[in-house]
C-alpha cells in the first residue's frame, strides 16, 4: 500500500489540456520520494489519458461533494496547480492545506501574470523576470508569495524523438491563438506558411514543424488554414527530398525535441524560454504578429537576444537563419538574458529547488496547523 499523500496535484480541465499536467508528471514522481503525491482530476476523460502516463495514484472527483470527500480522506498538506482553471476555486476551499500555483511554463504572455495568483499561498516562478512581471502588471500583489525554483521540467532527459541527421535541424514551434485576442501571440495565421517555406530554402537543413497541442484542433478558420498549409508544404518538401527528413510532429513532446535541434523559430510563449534555458548556445528566432518591436521588447525581454520575425522581415528569414547557423553573434546576449529569466540556475538544479520548496511548505503547514490546534483544538480537526 502506498503512503498517505502529503501533496495533491490538482487538475480540473478536460483531456485537450492535459499537456499542461503531462510535463509535471515526471517531476512529481521525483517529489513522490520525499512527499507522497496523489493526482486529483475532475474529469474521467482526463483520467483516461493521465493514468497510463504516471505511476502516481490518480483520483477522479467529478462533483464538488466528491472533491470535498476526497480531500477529507486524503488530508493533503500542499496542493499544486499547473493552470488557472476556474475549477481551482473548488479545491482552494480546502482550509488545511497550503495552495501553490506552479504553472505549466515560464512565459511572457499576459496570462502569465494575472490576478488569479492572489488566490494562492505561494506562486512558484522561474526567476527574476517573472518576479518583475508580477510586480509590474498587478496592483496590490504581495511578491513575498513568489518562490524562485527555475524550470524543473527542463532538468528531465527524454528519449530522442528525431532520428540522427547530418543536416542542421531547424524547429518551427508556434503557439496557439490563445483564449482571447489580448493573449494571441500565434504566427500560424499571420505568416506561418511563409516561415516554413523560408526555412525549407535554407541550404542543408531538416525542417521540423511542432505546433502547440491546441493548434490542430483550433476553431479559428485562419489558424486552421495556416496549419493545413504548413502541413502540406512540409509534406511536399519531404516527398521531393525524402533523405532530408522534413517532418511534422504534432504529437511529440516539445521538450524531447529541443536537444536535437540547431535553431528554433517560435512565438512569445514558454517554448522560447525553454530553448533559452536548455539551448542557450543555439540561435533563437522570435515572431511578432503585431509588427510592433517596441511592444515586443517591453513585454518579452527574450526578444532582445533573438532575431525578430515579422511581416516586414519574414521574406528574409532564409538568409538570416543561414547566417546565424554559421555565425551566431547573439550568443552572449542569450547568456545575459537567460540569467534574467532563470537567475543562476544551471540545468539540473531546478528540480532540487522545487523539491526543497515543497518540503519547506509541508513543514510550514504542519507548524501552522499545530499552532491553530494549540489555540483552538476544534480548528485543527478535519471536516467531516
Amino acid at each position: 500500500m502506498s503512503a498517505a499523500p502529503t501533496v495533491v496535484a490538482y487538475f480540473g480541465e478536460d483531456a485537450s489540456r492535459t499537456y499542461q499536467l503531462d510535463q509535471w508528471l515526471p517531476v512529481l514522481e521525483l517529489l513522490d520520494a520525499d512527499q507522497p503525491v496523489t493526482v486529483v482530476l475532475r474529469r474521467p476523460d482526463s483520467a483516461a489519458l493521465v493514468r497510463p502516463r504516471t505511476r502516481l495514484p490518480v483520483v477522479v472527483s467529478e462533483g464538488f461533494a466528491d472533491l470535498r470527500a476526497a480531500y477529507a480522506r486524503l488530508d493533503p498538506k500542499v496542493v499544486l496547480y499547473c493552470n488557472n482553471s476556474p475549477t481551482n476555486f473548488d479545491s482552494l476551499l480546502e482550509p488545511r492545506a497550503l495552495h501553490v500555483h506552479v504553472s505549466h511554463g515560464e512565459s511572457d504572455k499576459q496570462s502569465s501574470a494575472s490576478n488569479n495568483a492572489k488566490a494562492y499561498d505561494r506562486v512558484f516562478v522561474a526567476g527574476d523576470a517573472a518576479v518583475r512581471r508580477y510586480a509590474h502588471r498587478l496592483l496590490e500583489f504581495d511578491t513575498g508569495r513568489l518562490v524562485r525554483v527555475g524550470r524543473p521540467q527542463l532538468d528531465l532527459r527524454h528519449p530522442s524523438v528525431l532520428a540522427p541527421s547530418r543536416r542542421r535541424t531547424v524547429l518551427y514551434a508556434p503557439t496557439f491563438e490563445g483564449d482571447a485576442d489580448y493573449n494571441n501571440y500565434s504566427s500560424v495565421d499571420r505568416f506561418g506558411p511563409e516561415v516554413v517555406t523560408q526555412l525549407l530554402a535554407v541550404p542543408d537543413v531538416r525542417v521540423v514543424y511542432k505546433p502547440h497541442p491546441r493548434i490542430p484542433g483550433s476553431q479559428d478558420p485562419a489558424v486552421q488554414s495556416g496549419h493545413r498549409d504548413i502541413v502540406r508544404i512540409v509534406a511536399e518538401a519531404a516527398a521531393r527530398e525524402p533523405a532530408a527528413g522534413h517532418v511534422v510532429l504534432a504529437d511529440a513532446d516539445i521538450l524531447a525535441l529541443l536537444p536535437d535541434c540547431d535553431a528554433m523559430v517560435t512565438d512569445v510563449s514558454s517554448v522560447g524560454l525553454d530553448w533559452l534555458y536548455l539551448r542557450t548556445d543555439r540561435p533563437l528566432f522570435l515572431t511578432d504578429r503585431y509588427d510592433d518591436a517596441g511592444r515586443l521588447h517591453a513585454e518579452a525581454p527574450v526578444s532582445r537576444c533573438a532575431d525578430v520575425v515579422d511581416s516586414t522581415s519574414v521574406h528574409r528569414l532564409s538568409a538570416l537563419v543561414d547566417d546565424r547557423l554559421q555565425d551566431d553573434g547573439l550568443h552572449p546576449a542569450r547568456v545575459s538574458v537567460r540569467h534574467r529569466y532563470f537567475d543562476d540556475v544551471a540545468v539540473g538544479e531546478s528540480t532540487a529547488r522545487f523539491i526543497g520548496a515543497v518540503n519547506g511548505l509541508v513543514a510550514s503547514r504542519d507548524a501552522l496547523l499545530a499552532g491553530q490546534v494549540a489555540q483552538d483544538p476544534v480548528a485543527g480537526q478535519p471536516p467531516g
